[in-house]
Order: C-alpha cells, then structure tokens, then sequence
C-alpha cells in the first residue's frame, strides 16, 4: 500500500497523514509494524519532523526497529524509494546497531519524502 502526500516541513503533519493514510488504506494496524526504513537524509528539519512523526504514529514502542539505508548507501535521489523498498523486505534478517539481531519482522514501513511532494509510506507484510 503505498499513499503519497505532501510533506509540510513546517509541523510534519504531511509526515503524519502520509504514514497514517498508508495504515488505514491497507488495513494494517500500527501496533503490526515493528521495522520502519526511515527516509533520514540528516537534514535537521526534515530527520526531526520524521521522528516526530514516528513517536506521533507508533509511540514508544521497545519493539520498534528503526533504520536509514542512506547512513549505509548514500542518497540515490530518484532511487531511493526503490533501493529503500527492497531494503525494507530484504535486509531485515539482521539488523546492527548497538548489538547484532535478527528480527521478525510482522509488517515493514518505507518512507520516501522527496523534493517537492513526492512522498510515500509503503507497507509490506509477508504474503500469507
């Protein structure tokens, strides 16, 4: 499910509708999401109004894991979404961060914000 929306960089509340949109649309509860690729392109703004955005959405949940594929890879611009997608299904078999983990993941959450508007949260969930 994938629901595009603009981004308002002033309150994030793009941020939060995008995210929210994506989980009434497919149906998904947030409770089911416990790994989110964030978009995280280490702009203050934007890493701060996504953060917000994700205690806003999910909380502070112990089980949540969080990562940025372009910590990893760099920002591939246009193909982002795409490489960030894939990274969201695949390379959550093992997670680092302060210690090496495998997770389980139930439903995965992709975020992509990109210059003027072009924005999306994907959800995949295992096909079952």
């Amino acid at each position: 499910m994938v629901f595009f929306l603009l981004m308002s960089l002033e309150t994030g509340a793009g941020v939060i509708l995008c995210i929210e949109k994506a989980l009434e649309q497919s149906g998904m509860s947030r409770e089911d999401v416990n790994y989110i690729n964030v978009h995280a392109t280490s702009t203050p703004a934007g890493d701060l109004k996504e953060y917000n955005a994700l205690i806003h959405c999910f909380g502070q949940n112990p089980d949540l894991r969080v990562n940025s594929t372009k910590s990893m890879i760099g920002h591939l611009l246009g193909a982002s979404g795409a490489v960030e997608a894939v990274a969201a299904v695949q390379d959550t078999k093992l997670l680092v961060g302060p210690k090496k983990e495998r997770l389980d993941v139930k439903v995965a959450l992709s975020n992509s914000f990109g210059f003027g508007g072009h924005n999306s949260s994907v959800l995949f969930a295992p096909y079952k």
